[in-house]
This record gives C-alpha cells, structure tokens and sequence, in this order.
C-alpha cells in the first residue's frame, strides 16, 4: 500500500524558480550519473530558451510532476505541455537540447509505487491527448515506468559507452583495442602533425567554453550542409545560444567540459560534453570540413579519453545514435528508446500515424531531396563522418 504521498504540477515559472534548492538537495542524494539533463540548472537554462509560454499558435508551460512525503521532495518529472489548436501533448522538458528522457525519484523501498502513482496523475487528472517522450535509457527510472504502464515503444536507439573504470589508466584500457587500431591511429598522429603540433586544449564554463560552443555549431552545420542533411534543431539559432549560454555560465554551471583538438593555434576538431556524478555525456563531436582527411575526430577521442582518467571520469557516454564510429571505440551499448502513449482519440492519431508513420518518412524524404540537391551542387564527401 502506497505510504502517504503528496503530488502537484509545477505549472509557473516562479513556482519552479522555488524549486531550486529542493531539487538540487534530491539530485545530490539520489540522482544517477545519467541524468544530467534532468538536473535543475539544466532544465533552467532550456526554459530560457526554448519555453514558448506566449505568441504563435503554440503555447508550452512547464508541466513538473512533483511528489513530496511529509513535506520532502522525493520526486520530480520535469515535462512540459504544449498546446496547438485543438491537441495538446506532454513532452519531457529539454527538447531538443537534452539526449535523455528521465524523472528523479528518491532512494525509496517503494519507489515503483510512487512512480504509479505519478502515472496515474497524468493518466487521470489532465486533459492531454498523448505523451511523447524521447531517448529514456533503460538503466533510468523512466523507461522501466513506461514499460510497466503500458506505453508504446516508439523508436528503438543503442547509446554507445565506455567502461572507464574497467582500467587504472588509458595506456592499460587501450590494450582492448587491437594493435592494428592502436598502430592505426599512431600513424594518424603522425600525419596529422606533419602540419604542426597537436595540441588538446580543455576549458569549464567561461568566455573560452563558449566561444567553443558557438565554433562547434558552425562546424556542425557545416558538416550536415556538406552531405545534404538537415537537422532542425542544429539549424534552430535557440540551440547555438542555449550551448553558448549553458558553456559560459559560471552561475548555475551543468558540468560542462569543452575541449579542442588544435593546430597552430586552430582548432581542428571540438568536443562539447558534460560530467555528472563521474559520467560524462558527449554531446557532441564533430571536426572542421578542412580537416577531414587528418582524421582529427579520431585523435579528438582518442586524446579526449586520456584527460578522463586524470578527471576521474568512469564512463564516457556517447550517446545515440549508435554510429559505426562510435562502436569501433565502446564497450558496450545501452538502450534509450522513444515512447508514446495516447489519452484520446486525436492523441492515437498523433502517436500511431504522425509518430510512427508520418514524421519517419518526412525526415527519410527531406534528407533524401537535400542530398540530391548538394550531389548537383558540388562533388560529395566520401569519408566517414564523425559526429
């Protein structure tokens, strides 16, 4: 039986604001190292952006699921929902900045009736029609929830790890790889200082960290313009501004840790990433077109991986898509799967057509024109992408 239980919706932004510290003491207590976008300062950061509370056809409000006992906190599920004309939806808060879906939960004996019962809040007491969520890994408290309750299983996606804490240090951790990946990359080293000297230069937040961020943007852009791809919220400018912000703050900082692979003063391949609880989160990587022969992406990781060991750092996380490169380097894969679940009949439409149908084939057929039209522009890219 389900020991007294308070729960409510964060709904304002100043009712969140108060949230803070309350937040912040359940995620030093009981928060997993994946769930840095469900961190306070993290969502705090999205809602500067990315919260569309007035104007346009669409409205957004936060919507946090909160659960206290005896006046504590012990849960929040940060969602927001989004009202069009005629449909509403609940998505979980930090689209399209956050990789992760999850909800914070204290270190509870009945922690899965508590999650039940913030299920049945949403299933039961408000008027939305579905509920969209992306990228919840199964080693999260989200994903196990869902499963239970019955929600669909929208999309299946591997996120690619290393098991730093499988090894003292990098020389005895790169001993897994073969001696032919290990001569592979020596010789890319030598290739690639045949220009100048490599040098891995690492920053937290400040001036230095953001100037990264908003160069890594522009590089990725760049590198999706090159092989005809889209990617709607790289091209969003909330995204540049969002990593520019979150990589200057200093105020409320979500870990981030910058670094960029340099020749003769320029950088030649970034990493943006960000450490939680011994787990860093690779955002992303990615190398400047003019460099892609040099194989900078591969030297990137490589150099990337000897910083964690002197950090601490027990997994490096690189996130989905499990793109061939990244398998070349992990140990292993988690899965981080999207889920719907649908409240009406206008909600089924959006999550068995739209979801599963309509906006697959949309993106298939965007990519696929775009494509078309760079091979008639100018000769394509051939080598393998990173990132």
């Amino acid at each position: 039986m389900l020991r007294p239980l308070d729960l409510a919706v964060v709904e304002t932004r100043a009712d969140f604001l108060a949230l803070e510290s309350e937040w912040n003491d359940l995620f030093d207590r009981a928060g997993l190292p994946i769930q840095v976008f469900q961190t306070f300062n993290w969502c705090w950061h999205w809602s500067n952006h990315f919260l569309r509370e007035t104007g346009g056809l669409r409205r957004q409000q936060l919507f946090i699921v909160t659960g206290r006992r005896h006046g504590r906190l012990v849960l929040v599920w940060p969602l927001v929902m989004s009202r069009d004309p005629g449909f509403t939806r609940l998505t979980a808060l930090g689209e399209p900045v956050s990789q992760y879906s999850d909800l914070l939960v204290d270190n509870l004996d009945d922690k899965d009736d508590v999650l039940d019962a913030a299920w049945s809040l949403l299933a039961s007491r408000f008027a939305a029609d579905a509920l969209y969520v992306r990228r919840a890994r199964a080693d999260g408290h989200l994903a196990p929830l869902l499963a239970r309750q019955g929600a669909n299983l929208a999309a299946r996606y591997d996120a690619p790890y290393l098991d730093l804490a499988s090894a003292p240090d990098f020389a005895t951790y790169e001993q897994r790889y073969t001696a032919k990946a290990r001569k592979n990359r020596r010789r890319f080293l030598r290739r690639f200082e045949e220009r100048g000297p490599a040098v891995l230069t690492t920053c937290g937040p400040g001036p230095r960290a953001s100037e990264l961020a908003r160069l890594a943007i522009h590089m990725k852009r760049a590198w999706l313009k090159a092989r005809g791809m889209v990617s709607p919220a790289l091209a969003d400018q909330r995204t540049l501004a969002f990593f520019a912000d979150v990589a200057a703050s200093v105020e409320r900082p979500v870990g981030c840790a910058f670094t960029s692979l340099d020749s003769l003063g320029e950088p030649t391949a970034i990493e943006i990433s960000f450490d939680c609880k011994g787990h860093r989160a690779v955002h992303l990587i990615v190398y400047a077109l003019k460099f892609e022969r040099t194989s900078a992406g591969q030297l990137m990781i490589e150099r990337s991986l000897k910083t964690c060991f002197d950090a601490g750092i027990a997994a490096y996380d690189m996130l989905t898509p499990a793109d061939s490169y990244k398998l070349e380097w992990a140990d292993g894969v988690v899965a981080a799967n999207d889920w719907t679940q649908a409240w009406s009949a206008k909600g089924r439409l959006y999550t068995d057509v739209f979801i599963a149908r309509v906006r697959p084939w949309v993106k298939t057929l965007v990519n696929r024109a775009t494509q078309t039209l760079s091979r008639m522009r100018a000769p394509r890219h051939t080598k393998d992408a990173i990132d």
